[in-house]
């Protein structure tokens, strides 16, 4: 009886705190002038997800690099957003992302292509989970700019069971027919 309870108990907080993995972006030494002389400190950039559509990043500062990593991947948990996948591997759609002089673009990628991306954004689309993107940093250099760009955009994106929703339509209508585009293609190439 006592053991069942336990294992209950082992199970119910497997399924609370799912399995995180956490991606350090950015440590900056950081120094406050004192009467005394100077007094350092440490600046962190986490990016946490669950590599299943879930993302989130946080900062933290503290005196000791670990603490400063703590800090910050306990605010990534906190602040977590979810992203929907075309098959687990993709974006549905190009979207574009800014945020202050960071602007990011991010566009849709076939099988294989993998992960086309510069260091900050590569660590938000590894935790996220996707497999096939192109994205390109346009302005801002600074990664805690280009995160937050990076996820400006992925809230942006839209799934079409979600837009279908939104219109009271079904998936099927809005979603581009395969059989109308293979037809036209063969017309066009009848053509020339």
């Amino acid at each position: 009886m006592a053991r069942e309870q336990q294992n209950r108990g082992q199970r119910r907080d497997r399924d609370e705190t799912p399995e995180f993995a956490d991606r350090l972006v950015a440590i900056n030494r950081v120094s406050k002038t004192v009467k005394g002389g100077k007094r350092f400190g440490f600046a962190a950039l986490v990016v946490v997800g669950d590599q299943k559509g879930r993302v989130g990043f946080g900062k933290g500062k503290a005196k000791e690099v670990p603490e400063a990593i703590r800090k910050a991947t306990e605010q990534a948990k906190r602040q977590m957003i979810r992203v929907p996948l075309r098959e687990g591997r993709t974006l549905h759609h190009d979207i574009e992302g800014r945020h202050g002089a960071g602007r990011v673009v991010m566009r849709t990628a076939a099988q294989g292509t993998g992960i086309i991306a510069g260091g900050p954004m590569r660590a938000v689309f590894e935790m996220v989970g996707m497999h096939d993107v192109v994205a390109k940093s346009i302005g801002s250099q600074n990664p805690y700019n280009m995160i937050r760009a990076t996820m400006n955009g992925l809230q942006k994106e839209a799934s079409p069971r979600s837009v279908a929703q939104r219109r009271g339509k079904k998936v099927a209508d809005i979603l581009p027919k395969r059989e109308d585009a293979t037809e036209s293609s063969s017309l066009v190439a009848e053509e020339a």
